[in-house]
């Protein structure tokens, strides 16, 4: 990127040791909880400001000052022909908090940059620094947990903003704006507008619709097998029964659910596929047969604890064990971390310090028992692609933990929740192995010919059946936690070896009694949708985005309408059916899992001063001569057929469209129908999920399909034709009002320019048709001609009040109401509006009208009373969809936030954050373009 030494500049010489001056010293972090549990622990002398985030950004390019809009840095903000020069603004929102801390610099000797310390933290330093323009020494503070050791050692530790990782940091904010500003227009004219294409987010969307295009493509495949409890014949009595599975007959194995394809043919070879009748007709030859034990094999059994959290490991834990989802994850342990519970929880190590191993290793052997601990720490190597290990992973604060219980009054429901995760994750992590012995057992016997049976059938088949068992003898770390799994496929196959536990004792040649023995159906499954979990899980084993970004991604891609959740797991719509589809034909690369990954590791080069911003943002945007780079693939995309693009064959002669108001289904005209014969169209419920969609369902979705329109018959007043329509917002009715006629259009008056010629003769203006949205109680199938008009003639007049003001009735939007002047009254019901006379309706109006004009409806939820202002908090359903308020100010609630998962803490961080923003206002004064900075010297 352009040079920033000027900002290094001002921050001196700051090595490791020197000591600090005296007087005052302003302290900057980003967040005013972090600022405050700071405070606490740095004491007299220090002055504690936050930055709210970043001071500056990128701006929309519509806000740039005239003389910028003509110019290279029009487009993006960033001047593209300049060593992609960014121009940066302070966003109105900030302008007061960075007087206020230019107000508190001038009364400091020293200035203290304590943001995060990753890329985006020592961005947002520069970024203090290059518009505070501090006079004062600087120096760059960071730590891995917000405690009073930790802050003692990271003041001895001062260094300078490290400008390799702040140039990573632009270059990554860039890049994003190029990619997202060059493909969004691409989707807006060919798919719908107010989507968006995204670097990650397009990247996780095209991952959910491949395993949606599986699901969909998939075929179940039938098979049976053989599931028996036996016992030890000459065994205790108090021995139990244990539970086997065939799993071979004639020495061939028995075919599994592995065993197919997604397509339902059997691909492995020399298995044996055993249908209904044939496993039913095996049990039956079983059931007098004589098991016995065929081999018994002992093996020690070892389990090792799983590595301390990462970011994205974080993630997925909660999101199983805690259905927490990657947003609430991650806003949970941000007020962990700033409040000084937790170390920082971005990272991608799983490595821990010297003094948390202590302290883990330590609290192992106090709760539960010295030899729990093993002789020597355990030390973990990061296994996601392109780790960045700049932090610890993610513990409890402290060179001594906390336990549960003695945080558990400070801390929220969904913090304590986890806090104890965290806890238990990096105290099992320094314990010993979990030890046992599993026993594997065969046992089989021959198959008696059934009375009546087929020469074939009648010979004795070999049945050969499994099972094992694990016996925990020392529970290691499972006495403190035991991580959790993800959903997996075909989990009958999981039991092909029988179900752990504990086997009885048993030896080779032991006879068994059969106590019951089934026959037992499966079918395959398709592969499982991705949850937040294992999206998460996929993104970072691809290398795809950084951990601290899954979250935002997550929810970005439900707020643009590609992804929606059932249950856990995530379901694509056809909207992200067509953005994939376009962005794989046209834009490849832009969405290929490698080329992405490839991005984030050039990012990394960039951080670590192996390469320059510029000079990698020059070879992605305009490429090399092969037109590689993103503005020649734009600028060269040739015709797109939206109308391809946005559709997907279902069955045959029936397609699905993505259109402007919805996915439909439509099946052509055939051949030798009248002219101007319509297509059959289906809409498409918005719970049917893509891979329920099958041709047997389209199918029926067609015939079933309500009529686009019927004619009702002619209004006996005017003689238009009366019809019924299905339409963007319900089905209505309307009257067709016929084209002018010749003689009419012959007959229309002349009109004369100044000159005295006459002008061409004007068309007749058509009157507009009347028009009525159908009751709830009536379809477009069965509403009548009469219903229709009645329906048409809506406004009803009632009468005039006191005062001569005319009073009406009408059907509205969201119900039927009375109307006088601007005054608006809700009635009961639709049936009402052809009913209630003049006196009901002066009655209602002598009434004092209530907010809303309906009977109170119970809110959502409580929160109790707001911090700020005192009122209570409340969740209502608002005509936009459910919103917070405190009866003063009002935030609609996330899309991708259940009502259910809404906590108290996050409904007054959403209030708080609407109070900061203010009235949304446009910037009155022209913001300067920074002066020219030089190119980097490396």
């Amino acid at each position: 990127m352009p040079s920033k030494a000027s900002s290094s500049s001002n921050t001196g010489k700051t090595p490791g040791k020197t000591p600090l001056k005296t007087g005052r010293k302003l302290v900057i972090v980003e967040s005013p909880a972090k600022g405050k549990t700071i405070a606490g622990y740095l004491g007299a002398g220090f002055d504690v400001e936050a930055s709210y985030g970043h001071i500056r950004d990128l701006p929309q390019p519509s806000d740039l000052p005239a003389e910028l809009k003509k110019s290279s840095f029009g487009k993006f903000a960033v001047d593209v022909d300049n060593h992609f020069e960014p121009y940066y603004v302070v966003p109105t929102d900030k302008k007061k908090r960075v007087t206020e801390l230019k107000a508190a610099l001038k009364g400091a000797d020293e200035l203290f940059l304590a943001t995060d310390g990753d890329r985006e933290g020592e961005a947002i330093a520069w970024h203090l620094l290059e518009v505070l323009k501090p006079k004062v020494p600087v120096h760059r503070l960071t730590f891995p947990e917000i405690t009073k050791e930790a802050i003692q050692r990271a003041m001895g530790e001062l260094r300078e903003v490290d400008m390799p990782m702040v140039d990573a940091q632009e270059t990554r904010r860039i890049l994003d704006r190029l990619y997202g500003y060059e493909i969004s227009p691409v989707l807006w004219r060919k798919v719908s507008r107010g989507l968006s294409a995204g670097r990650v987010q397009s990247v996780a969307t095209r991952l959910v619709v491949e395993r949606e295009r599986e699901r969909m493509a998939f075929r179940s495949a039938s098979y049976w097998d053989l599931l028996g409890e036996f016992a030890p014949v000459s065994g205790a009595a108090s021995e139990q029964g244990f539970k086997a599975k065939l799993v071979a007959l004639d020495g061939a194995r028995v075919a599994t659910g592995r065993d197919f394809s997604d397509t339902g043919v059997l691909t492995a070879k020399n298995v044996t596929h055993l249908d209904q009748a044939a496993a039913t007709a095996l049990a039956e030859g079983l059931q007098q047969a004589e098991f016995t034990v065929r081999s018994v094999d002992h093996k020690p059994y070892t389990r090792r604890p799983a590595a301390p959290f990462t970011t994205s490991t974080l993630q997925q834990e909660a999101a199983r064990k805690l259905r927490f989802p990657a947003r609430v994850t991650m806003r949970v342990a941000q007020s962990l971390y700033e409040n000084g519970y937790i170390t920082y929880m971005r990272t991608d190590s799983t490595a821990l310090s010297d003094q948390a191993v202590t302290a883990a290793r330590r609290q192992a052997a106090e709760l539960y028992d010295p030899s729990f601990v093993p002789d020597r720490p355990r030390v973990y190597a990061s296994k996601a692609k392109n780790a960045q290990e700049a932090h610890e992973a993610i513990r409890p604060a402290g060179d001594s933990f906390r336990i549960p219980a003695q945080v558990a009054k400070a801390l929220s429901s969904d913090e304590f929740k986890l806090y104890e995760l965290i806890w238990k994750r990096t105290v099992a992590s320094q314990m010993a192995d979990a030890r046992g012995s599993t026993a594997s057992v065969r046992l089989g016997a021959l198959s008696r010919p059934q009375p009546g049976a087929s020469a074939q059938d009648a010979s004795p088949r070999d049945a050969e059946f499994a099972a094992s068992g694990t016996v925990i003898t020392f529970q290691g770390f499972l006495a403190a936690y035991e991580e959790g799994k993800d959903e997996a496929r075909n989990t009958d196959d999981a039991a092909a070896e029988g179900a752990a536990g504990r086997l009885p004792n048993l030896a080779a040649g032991d006879a068994l009694s059969t106590q019951v023995l089934d026959a037992i159906g499966h079918e395959t499954s398709p592969p499982p949708r991705y949850t937040e979990a294992s999206l998460v899980k996929t993104l970072e084993e691809r290398g795809i985005g950084r951990p601290s970004t899954y979250a935002a991604t997550i929810s970005t891609i439900m707020d643009r309408g590609y992804v929606s959740q059932r249950g856990p797991a995530l379901v694509p719509t056809w909207v992200a059916f067509s953005v994939v589809r376009l962005l794989e034909q046209y834009f490849e690369d832009y969405v290929d899992y490698d080329f992405t990954a490839g991005m984030e590791e050039d990012l990394d080069r960039i951080s670590r001063g192996e390469e320059t911003g510029p000079n990698w943002l020059q070879q992605f945007y305009f490429g090399a001569d092969d037109g590689s780079g993103l503005l020649p693939i734009v600028e060269n995309l040739g015709d797109i057929d939206a109308r391809e693009i946005n559709s997907v064959p279902i069955a045959d002669g029936i397609t699905l469209r993505v259109g402007k108001f919805g996915p439909y289904l439509e099946k052509p005209v055939p051949a030798g129908s009248p002219e101007g014969t319509e297509p059959e169209r289906a809409n498409v419920p918005e719970d049917l999920a893509p891979d329920e969609l099958t041709a047997e369902k389209a199918i029926e979705l067609i015939n079933t399909a309500a009529p686009e329109e019927r004619v009702l018959g002619a209004d006996p007043v005017t003689g238009h034709t009366v019809v019924a329509k299905n339409g963007r917002y319900g089905a209505y009715v309307t009257e067709v009002i016929p084209e002018p006629t010749a003689e009419e259009l012959a007959n229309a008056p002349v009109e004369y320019y100044k000159n005295g010629k006459p002008k061409p003769p004007k068309k007749p203006v058509k009157a507009k048709p009347r028009t009525g949205s159908l009751f709830s109680s009536m379809t477009v199938e069965t509403v009548t001609l009469d219903e229709a008009l009645a329906l048409m003639s809506l406004p009803r007049v009632l009468g005039t009040d006191e005062e001569g003001q005319e009073i009406t009735v009408q059907n509205g939007r969201f119900g039927p109401y009375l109307k006088k002047g601007s005054d608006s009254r809700s009635i009961g019901s639709e049936d009402e509006i052809f009913t209630i006379t003049l006196e009901q309706a002066l009655e209602i109006y002598s009434q004092p009208k209530q907010r809303g004009a309906r009977a109170a409806v119970p809110p959502l939820a409580e929160f109790g009373d707001d911090p700020v202002s005192g009122k209570k908090i409340v969740v209502k359903e608002g005509r936009f969809g459910p919103y917070i308020t405190d009866s003063v100010t009002n935030i609609t609630v996330p899309r991708a936030t259940p009502i259910e998962e809404l906590t108290r803490e996050r409904a007054v961080e959403l209030l708080a954050e609407k109070r900061a923003k203010g009235p949304v206002k446009r910037p009155t004064t022209r913001a300067k373009a920074p002066a020219r900075r030089k190119t980097a010297a490396r």
